[in-house]
């Protein structure tokens, strides 16, 4: 078992062997509410963390996925790359991870699991010198109308530096940027972000200018990127404090 930490109830590690990516297929297909098992190509080339229950007999409670690319040039071979023009990325030249399937179990909702996730995230992150961390962060459900407030507030204080801007590439997306006139109330905001999308922020992330309408997935999601160079000292020490 490759540990990437414990804490408290909690322990991250690697998957090892395809009965662990397909318990991480189970849990996203009982997260994400599908019909058919969640599995993809994507998932034989990604490292898959698991986040487990000590005291529920190594439940499966937390897990997503990582894929590594040497640089910008291997944008292009990411999931989010079908649903956004990634084009503006492929200058970056450090190395880059993908997150993607993140799911907590629905029956589990200890706040700690979030901080494990993102202790692990931060242990992968560092043991594999990665410089930019993103994916695809998503809202429930494909209506907007509940959002409004979370979607103006990401276009007025966390849209992506024109120089990373991901361009519109899907068939169906909200141009929230464009559309919104509406001053947000921070309160509401906060409340309709989902909490992955949260934590990005909080560390310093941004985010596309659109949101995809992706109606396979009924969610509604946004391209998030985060530079590690560029995450808060106080925030850098906190991470890096629960991933020790």
């Amino acid at each position: 078992m490759t540990l990437l930490l414990g804490k408290g109830r909690y322990r991250a590690r690697l998957a090892q062997s395809s009965q662990d990516v397909a318990s991480a297929q189970q849990l996203r297909t009982l997260a994400f509410g599908t019909d058919q098992i969640d599995q993809d190509d994507f998932d034989p080339v990604c490292a898959h963390i698991l986040v487990e229950d000590t005291r529920e007999g190594g439940q499966l409670v937390c897990c997503f996925r990582m894929l590594t690319m040497e640089n910008g040039f291997e944008v292009t071979r990411s999931y989010s790359a079908q649903f956004y023009d990634l084009s503006a990325l492929e200058g970056f030249e450090g190395r880059m991870v993908e997150m993607g399937r993140f799911c907590i179990h629905p029956d589990w909702t200890d706040p700690d699991i979030l901080r494990v996730a993102w202790g692990a995230m931060t242990a992968y992150v560092d043991q594999n010198e990665v410089e930019m961390l993103f994916g695809c962060s998503s809202f429930a459900g494909t209506e907007t109308e509940e959002y409004l407030d979370a979607f103006a507030m990401l276009k007025h204080r966390h849209l992506a530096p024109k120089r990373w801007l991901p361009r519109v590439k899907a068939p169906n997306v909200f141009q929230f940027a464009a559309r919104l006139r509406l001053k947000p109330d921070a309160k509401k905001a906060m409340l309709r972000m989902p909490p992955l999308l949260r934590t990005y922020l909080m560390m310093g992330g941004w985010v596309s200018d659109h949101a995809v309408v992706d109606r396979h997935m009924n969610t509604l999601h946004v391209f998030t990127g985060l530079e590690i160079g560029a995450i808060p000292p106080a925030r850098k020490r906190l991470l890096r404090a629960v991933a020790g």
